[in-house]
């Protein structure tokens, strides 16, 4: 990675705050808001990743994304397999001004799986471990939060369109 950030080391003034290209960084699972909006204040084309999906020891790492955009709308498109989708479990929020936070669970990567009354020893674990997430990124403007489609394929990808403002 070119440019890494210290959520740590809070931007006394926001103007003196050096500009980085977009970034991903990693933080852990007990995240403050000072962080978030001390990474904000240092680029608007980051992602944030904390938890399992930060860990990325085993397996791929969840939270790969693209953005497109045309003349009326931004597309997302993030990479989360082995993410429960249960409404319960699962939620992406965009705001206003066009962040977008997604939460879950990922439930693959254990040491022991039950499945048709079955308890299976696992041999090799190359998915992601499991364990709560959330992926933080800022969409290129600001957008209209009510006017939002998306979907969950099978294949484990997040798609989302969201209406320019």
């Amino acid at each position: 990675m070119p440019h890494s950030y210290d959520a740590s080391s809070p931007a006394k003034d926001k103007e003196a705050v050096e500009r980085i290209d977009p970034a991903m960084i990693f933080f852990s699972s007990f995240t403050t808001k000072k962080d978030w909006e001390n990474v904000m204040a240092t680029t608007k084309a980051g992602v944030a990743l904390t938890g399992s999906a930060a860990v990325g020891k085993i397996g791929p790492i969840i939270g790969l994304m693209d953005i497109g955009e045309c003349k009326d709308s931004y597309l997302f498109r993030v990479s989360l397999p082995g993410v429960s989708v249960d409404e319960k479990e699962f939620s992406c929020d965009v705001e206003p001004d066009g962040k977008v936070l997604i939460k879950g669970i990922t439930t693959t990567g254990e040491k022991i799986v039950c499945k048709n009354s079955q308890v299976f020893q696992m041999l090799t674990r190359n998915l992601c471990p499991p364990g709560h997430f959330s992926i933080t990124f800022q969409l290129p403007g600001p957008v209209d939060h009510q006017q939002i489609l998306g979907s969950f394929a099978t294949n484990g990808v997040l798609e989302g369109i969201v209406k320019k403002r």
